[in-house]
């Protein structure tokens, strides 16, 4: 079974990959920690020295090769990932179970705003420029976002009844 789990950041990709993952029994796996691995830095750092070009290339080619060299996963892909190089069309695979775990703008700005000093993209925002960059790319993303097989509401929503609406969804 392949699962991928898409959203925007602090959409709780992780956090509910890892419940989802003990769960169903499968194991679970981050794209940004396997692109950290592989490169053997960190995503900031990889921007920084090689470019934002560069880091989309391999993305685009770890998470093909991921997909074909694994079987059963729970896959939390990083937020701007179905964006770019058509990687949103491995969402619609016939042999894939995709979900946006959807959540609003609001939900979204509470929980990264008590985080912004672990995530560089938006650590120097005030809380105006957050909100409005949270917006701004939320829009230009739902595209991509809503090319998973399925749709999560998950603003008003706890961990445990998320998983089990996943856990639903999959039989």
């Amino acid at each position: 079974m392949k699962i991928f789990l898409v959203g925007y950041m602090g959409s709780g990709k992780s956090t509910i990959g890892k419940m989802l993952s003990k769960n169903v029994g499968i194991p679970f796996f981050d794209l940004d920690e396997i692109i950290e691995k592989h490169e053997n830095m960190s995503i900031k750092k990889i921007f920084e020295e090689k470019g934002e070009v560069y880091f989309r290339k391999l993305e685009h080619l770890l998470l093909n090769a991921f997909t074909v060299e694994n079987e059963h996963f729970v896959l939390a892909l990083g937020g701007g990932t179905p964006c770019y190089a058509n990687n949103h069309e491995v969402l619609k695979r016939d042999d894939v179970h995709s979900f946006y775990l959807k959540t609003s703008v609001d939900v979204l700005y509470k929980r990264l705003k008590n985080e912004k000093e672990a995530r560089p993209l938006i650590a120097d925002f005030n809380e105006e420029q957050l909100k409005e960059y949270i917006n701004k790319h939320l829009f230009d993303r739902n595209y991509y976002y809503f090319q998973s097989k399925h749709i999560i509401d998950c603003s008003l929503k706890n961990k445990e009844t998320i998983v089990l609406e996943l856990q639903d969804l999959l039989t």
